[in-house]
């Protein structure tokens, strides 16, 4: 089976107006798209032909010669996960598994926020900032480009997009009111704590 681009996990408008349905017009039905259409071309015909996504991902990081494959792979994963961070009416304080996480590991809930909204603003270029559990303990991390916790053998829990693909058309340069927008109004946190079972 190919690889194939993920609907949404609501409809493109459902976010504004922290994200709009242009954005996503563009996010998900252009660079996500276009992502999906260059791993499939990427993998045909190869070893790889018909391997799943996560299989495909971790086998092009280990090879220099691949490394084009890995860019888009791990872009098709990277997107998708991201999606389901996202959701209408999402956002604020968490409850659950993840806030008792969250006070425990990371100093409360507005210091969690202050160092990860810092994580997003401070990776320079395009990429990601990144909640994941490095063996029991909670930790926010950044990534450039494509890279992805997948292979950094730590679990990714949560992820926001700071490429600016992800917020220009809304926010223009102010990533940082992208971020605060997602922290308060957009985090699935129902998702995030499935993804600590």
């Amino acid at each position: 089976m190919p690889i194939t681009l993920p609907e949404l996990p609501f409809d493109k408008s459902a976010l504004e107006p922290y994200i709009s349905s242009r954005t996503f017009e563009f996010h998900h039905g252009k660079h996500h798209k276009a992502y999906v259409d260059n791993t499939n071309k990427l993998i045909d015909g190869t070893d790889l032909a018909g391997k799943d996504l996560e299989t495909i991902i971790k086998t092009a990081s280990a090879d220099p010669a691949r490394k084009g494959l890995f860019n888009n792979a791990a872009q098709v994963w990277n997107h998708s996960f991201f999606w389901k961070c996202l959701k209408p009416g999402g956002g604020g304080k968490p409850s659950g598994k993840i806030a008792t996480k969250i006070d425990a590991d990371l100093g409360g809930y507005e210091k969690f926020c202050a160092d990860f909204r810092n994580a997003g603003v401070t990776q320079f270029g395009s990429g990601w900032a990144w909640l994941v559990l490095k063996g029991e303990k909670l930790a926010i991390v950044q990534s450039a480009n494509a890279e992805t916790p997948l292979v950094q053998g730590v679990k990714p829990v949560l992820v926001v997009d700071v490429w600016e693909h992800a917020y220009y058309l809304d926010y223009q340069n102010r990533r940082q009111d992208f971020l605060q927008a997602c922290l308060d109004h957009l985090i699935n946190w129902e998702f995030v704590n499935a993804n600590l079972e």
